[in-house]
Parts: structure tokens; sequence; C-alpha cells
């Protein structure tokens, strides 16, 4: 079976709040708080963006097929979104792969539903729900009930919004690194101050922690057994030995620090 791991991370679509709110003549960081505020103002708190606001400036993912383990993020720092998401749906065409996520359902492919949308890139074997492919009537990305998409927050918490918890947690609940220095909400942040690189490395750091928490998922359900667990997580050190990247490095550090599994 392949397995495409994979998280993406966004900022403001400045140009879309240009549009909506009509305010061409601010720089994109006061676009940027313009956009915020007004969230803030329509939820009473909260200034976190509706999907359709983002702008998606790094995929990160794991892929893991019979003969081979990555973990990488797509295209390259200076890549358009475009071309991110071509290269995302490409893996799905050709690999046909089952997909895996922390949240996936409710923020990740909505968002990149919208980007598609607004880039027009085809994706004909990921919005295939039985009509190209018998198969892909019981077993879809797009429902919600169905494996080929796995969010594994989603099953975990029961598909009950009040039983969700954050990705960082149970990582570190489990003996894996959780985050490393940067979270979600300083993206923007670090996005204005030019560490697109970063930004990288973050993604690939949460994209390896959902990786880790799908392997014990995998065990608990009895898709693989306790040594067969322990043996995809010395393959994934082993791995991030070899890359000898700073950021991985500091993954598998942080994780042999832990509590063992």
């Amino acid at each position: 079976m392949n397995v495409f791991v994979f998280d993406i991370e966004t900022v403001p679509d400045v140009e879309a709040g240009r549009r909506l709110y009509g305010i061409d003549d601010l720089d994109d960081n006061n676009v940027g708080k313009v956009m915020f505020h007004k969230r803030a103002a329509e939820t009473g708190g909260s200034d976190f963006l509706r999907h359709h606001l983002h702008r998606i400036v790094a995929i990160s993912v794991v892929l893991r097929t019979a003969d081979k383990f990555r973990v990488w993020s797509l295209g390259e720092p200076d890549s358009p979104e475009q071309e991110l998401l071509q290269r995302f749906f490409d893996g799905i065409e050709r690999f046909t792969p089952t997909l895996v996520s922390w949240n996936g359902s409710g923020f990740d492919l909505p968002v990149i539903h919208y980007r598609s949308l607004l880039h027009g890139i085809s994706a004909p074997r990921y919005w295939d729900t039985g009509s190209d492919d018998k198969n892909f009537k019981w077993n879809n990305y797009l429902s919600r009930f169905h494996e080929r998409h796995t969010d594994i927050m989603d099953v975990l918490a029961g598909y009950q919004p009040r039983a969700v918890a954050r990705l960082d947690e149970i990582a570190t609940l489990l003996g894996f690194p959780g985050k490393m220095g940067m979270d979600g909400s300083k993206v923007w942040e670090n996005y204005q101050a030019g560490d697109i690189e970063g930004i990288r490395n973050y993604c690939e750091t949460d994209v390896l922690n959902t990786y880790l928490v799908y392997q014990r998922f995998e065990l608990i359900r009895g898709h693989i057994s306790a040594p067969q667990y322990a043996q995809v997580c010395e393959q994934l050190r082993m791995e991030l030995q070899k890359g000898n990247k700073p950021h991985l490095t500091e993954f598998l550090d942080n994780w042999q620090g832990q509590v063992a599994e």
C-alpha cells in the first residue's frame, strides 16, 4: 500500500483581500491586518481566516511505498502555489495512495480545493467517486468515512468535534517530538520576513509527527504488529540520519529524548 502523508502551511491571500475589500492602496502587511481584523469582528474573537482566503506556501509530504521512504516539501522555496498544487495531485495520479492527514478534512483539503479551483488544476483521480473507477464508489478521497483519505484526528475523535485534539499534544503524549520552535500562528510573520525555508522545514516536522501517529493508529487497528511497528520506527530513524538535514536531525534528537514507544 502506498501512503502519502501531507500537511500544508498557508498565509493570507492578500490579493483576494484587496479584491474583496477594495483596499488596493495598502501593502501586504496591512492588507493582512485588515483581513485578520475583519475576521475577528465577524467571529467575535478568532482571527483565523476562512478557508478560501488562505494561500498555500508549503506542502510537505511523507511518501512510503513498497520500496521507498521519503520526506520532503513539494517544489522549490520560490515555486508558485499552482506548481505546489500540481505536484500534489501528480503524486495522487501516479501512486493512487492512501492520503493521511491530521485535520485534513477540516482544513488542508478544503483549502486545496479552493486554491485548485482558483488555478484550474485538473485532478481526475482525486475527484473520482466511481464514475471512472467503480472501486472509487465505495472508497474515495472525498467521503469522510472512507479510508482512501484518512484524517487521523477525525477518526480518533469518533467524528465528534468536541473530542478533537491537537497534533502537537497527541504526538508529545506518544513520545514523538511534537512542535519544535514554530507553530501555525507564526507562519505569516516568518513568511513576511522571507523565511520560507524555515516554514517548509516546520511543515516537514509536522508531517513526520503525523506519519508516526498514523503508524501507531495502524498498530491499534491491527494492520501491523508490534514488531512491524518497531521496524517502521527504526526505518524512519535510519532515514532521518541519512538525510543529514539540521531540522530532521533535531527531530530525531528530540524523538530519542522522549519516552520510548
